[in-house]
């Protein structure tokens, strides 16, 4: 039906019609249906964006739940990997997620749009390889609410969780807040073999079960104020703190020198970890006539407090037995200060943006081992960066380009001239996107850089057990990547694929930790010169009545060659990934998900 008025005729002498009067009229029309084939999954300019509202996606369960449902996307407990691009940097409405937790304290039913930047362009930090934006529902209605989520689970053990959040709104004033806590109990459990190649093979074979048990509480509180349609600030609290984070390993090995049983061993590791984080927000998001300012300014604050204990047994071949403790206490406290700021103008018929990041970080780690068994060690690094972007983009008619590039200043130092870095590059980035018929079409290229992480960077030596231990490089250089994209969408089809060439990659190794101990494996990283790999993924997801499939196959290939004891060796076999997700949608909003993956050797 349709509710309006009546028409009113008059004529237009003289100028001045006087009042004109209008007179309610109901009508009744004829039906309508209208029916729109939207795919979940599309190409759009220089992302790959997935609708949320409106499909089964919406009662996914928690941001991660969700996320972990996106062709191309894994995600568990706030880690997010892109395929074939590795962890991804996450954006919720604009600001970066500083907290892993934000994604189990999101409802999938509250986002609207996911969108994944393969190619993230030089408004990002160089070291960014792949950006995930997530878009959330506008909050309706004014006054005060408040919701109350709780979850019950079980993998090996129970889990719990329960959220509780509130929200007051009235005109341009927001003003929300969250309490979490989380308690969960699972398992890691693995065989591991590992040769140690000197005058005689020393091969150990270790069984490893790992029960963990993690507790977690967070609070959060917002403020928001939109003066008008064109102006919002803000700022947003969180804290997060783990009051226990508990690990037992239980390892069974046995030691064979040359296939003669050597010794045989029982270790069991145990370690509760707590950790307190302080993070703060504040963003402003204005425009004024043509012109577009978005600012964020972050400070982080986290220290950790991890002490192990290992009790190891060991029967040697001669029937001897020795059992020893190794005690040892990790320490670390952090601290970062960060500022962004983007501004937008029009510029020859397309859009023009500039801007700049700054970053200040203080980290101290120590290690200390009662026994002796190892040395302590304490390390510390300060560290600024600063880059600056400049980027253009532009609407050819259907096609649709975007360039830029990235100029990435970076240092840390130390006392060791030989471990104090700078790094001083420029990465270009570009994109091109068109769509044919109903296939979107985009191919992209873009220049990165990986750095090293603090673990990586570190010199503590780390006890594992009597043969093993683990340490970073501080020498370790920062990879150099160069990366070309294929994007495509059509329907319910989803196809990616990318080539990167990778200069300096990092990668893990085991060498023998002393001439005097050569028995010892030290497990540490270093660079290799040059590494090339390429992965392609491939995602179909119809609907079929109350039936929603998702089939993902993914591939990745490296062309890699590397030293061994028994000379080079090609490390080129592909691997190959699937996931097959199953949704039925029942009445009265009832859904049964089935989900299966693996993956070849």
């Amino acid at each position: 039906s349709s509710i309006g008025y009546k028409t009113v005729y008059k004529p237009i002498a003289p100028a001045n019609l006087g009042t004109v009067q209008l007179v309610a009229d109901a009508q009744q029309l004829g039906e309508v249906v209208v029916k729109a084939d939207f795919p979940k999954t599309r190409v759009k300019g220089n992302a790959m964006v997935t609708t949320v509202t409106g499909n089964v996606l919406e009662k996914a369960g928690t941001g991660n739940d969700l996320l972990d449902k996106i062709p191309g996307l894994s995600a568990e407990d706030g880690s997010v990997n892109v395929f074939g691009s590795g962890a991804a940097e996450i954006y919720i409405n604009g600001r970066k997620m500083r907290n892993s937790s934000e994604l189990d304290q999101l409802s999938s039913d509250n986002i609207k749009s996911v969108e994944v930047l393969r190619n993230p362009g030089a408004r990002y930090d160089a070291s960014v390889k792949a950006v995930v934006r997530i878009i959330t529902k506008k909050p309706q209605g004014e006054g005060f609410g408040f919701s109350n989520r709780a979850y019950l689970g079980y993998q090996y053990d129970l889990a719990l969780l329960d959220q509780f959040n509130f929200n007051y709104r009235k005109g341009g004033f927001d003003l929300g807040g969250m309490l979490f806590g989380r308690d969960n109990k699972f398992e890691e459990n693995k065989i591991l073999t590992q040769k140690t190649c000197l005058d005689k093979v020393w091969t150990q074979n270790s069984d490893m079960k790992s029960p963990f048990h993690t507790q977690n509480m967070a609070a959060m509180l917002s403020l928001n104020y939109q003066f008008n349609e064109n102006q919002v600030m803000g700022v947003r609290y969180d804290f997060d703190r783990s009051p226990q984070i508990e690990m037992r390993l239980n390892m069974n090995t046995s030691i064979h020198v040359d296939n003669t049983l050597e010794e045989e061993s029982k270790s069991h590791t145990h370690s509760v970890t707590t950790s307190n984080k302080h993070t703060v927000n504040a963003y402003y998001n204005g425009s004024f006539d043509d012109w577009n300012v978005d600012l964020n300014v972050d400070g982080m604050w986290l220290d950790n407090n991890n002490p192990i204990v290992t009790d190891e047994y060991v029967r040697q071949s001669d029937k001897t037995e020795v059992n020893s403790i190794v005690h040892t206490q990790s320490n670390s406290q952090n601290e970062l200060y960060a500022a962004k700021l983007i501004v937008g103008h029009p510029l020859w018929g397309g859009s023009f943006s500039i801007g700049g990041e700054y970053t200040y970080s203080n980290r101290t780690d120590s290690y200390v081992n009662d026994e002796h068994v190892i040395s302590d060690n304490e390390n510390k690094i300060k560290e600024n960066a600063v880059s600056a972007f400049a980027m253009y983009a532009h609407s050819f008619g259907q096609l649709q380009a975007e360039a830029g590039v990235n100029s990435d200043y970076y240092e840390f130092g130390k006392r060791m001239d030989e471990q104090s870095r700078k790094y001083d590059n420029v990465f270009p980035s570009i994109s091109l996107s068109y769509p044919i018929g109903k296939t979107q079409l985009m191919i992209s290229y873009s220049g990165n850089i990986e750095r090293p992480s603090y673990n990586r960077l570190s010199s503590a030596v780390i006890y594992g057990n009597k043969y093993t231990y683990e340490s970073g490089n501080p020498l370790l250089r920062s990879s150099i990547l160069n990366t070309l994209s294929l994007n495509t969408s059509w329907k319910w089809l989803y196809f990616n694929m990318n080539y990167s060439r990778i200069k300096d990659m990092q990668i893990q190794i085991s060498k023998s930790y002393s001439d005097a101990d050569p028995s010892i494996s030290l497990f540490t990283y270093t660079n290799v010169p040059k590494v090339d790999k390429l992965n392609a993924t491939l995602s179909a997801s119809p609907t079929i009545g109350i039936w929603s499939p998702q089939f993902t196959a993914m591939y990745s290939q490296q062309w890699f060659v590397m030293d061994t004891p028994d000379g080079p060796k090609n490390l080129n076999n592909p691997i190959a990934f699937f996931k097959w997700g199953n949704t039925f949608s029942f009445p009265k909003d009832f859904q049964l998900n089935i989900d299966l993956e693996t993956s070849t050797r």
